[in-house]
């Protein structure tokens, strides 16, 4: 615990420094946080478009990468490990939210753990669209459409939570309002069903 050089050395050892959330201290950290302001709304829709192009163009780049057997096998690997990286950050995320919207976490765990694994999640789904390219997706059938359509709402629910995310911060020592709640809720749902869903589908294609 870090005392400020104005304050007397008293209030180290008074009864009140025991406390987990000591007024003094929460009034220190609320400008903190109050100064954070969030990513503009016209950066993350730009993000969504660039995401939305990004993906159009490895479909078409699949149609027009004809890969060998060796290749295959290495897109295959890479693929099955971009994966284990994502799939395993967003589980590691949505594990301790679940956690904090049934009170056994604070807030400050899932905003902590997800600025942490944002990186490891951003990395796996973009090494997952990449390899995906030289599998030979089938963009003619059905699953494998499904699938890219849960890769782009991976992609914005991913923006989405990021601004609320954001939205959180300012709550860490207040009461999250009940809209909050549901919020992080929908988006936890939405990451799961997304990444659950885009798995066993490919899995299912790999079969076939």
């Amino acid at each position: 615990m870090t005392v400020s050089s104005d304050r007397p050395m008293v209030a180290a050892i008074s009864p009140q420094a025991g406390r987990p959330e000591p007024s003094a201290a929460a009034g220190d950290q609320a400008p903190e946080h109050a100064d954070a302001s969030p990513t503009p709304l016209w950066v993350l829709a730009a993000a969504g478009l660039l995401s939305c192009a990004a993906l159009a163009a490895v479909c078409w780049m699949s149609g027009h990468v004809h890969a060998d057997t060796t290749l295959q096998t290495v897109a295959r690997f890479l693929h099955v490990a971009a994966l284990v990286v994502g799939l395993g950050a967003v589980l590691a995320v949505d594990w301790f939210a679940l956690l904090w919207l049934l009170g056994r976490r604070r807030l400050a765990d899932i905003l902590n753990t997800a600025c942490t694994l944002q990186v490891p999640i951003w990395l796996g789904l973009a090494g997952l669209v990449a390899t995906g390219s030289f599998l030979n997706p089938n963009l003619t059938s059905t699953l494998t459409l499904i699938k890219l359509g849960l890769v782009l709402a991976i992609t914005l629910n991913g923006l989405y939570a990021h601004r609320l995310g954001q939205h959180l911060d300012q709550y860490r020592d207040r009461p999250v309002p009940r809209s909050l709640l549901v919020q992080s809720g929908a988006a936890a749902t939405v990451s799961q069903l997304g990444w659950w869903g885009a798995s066993l589908i490919g899995f299912i294609n790999s079969q076939s």
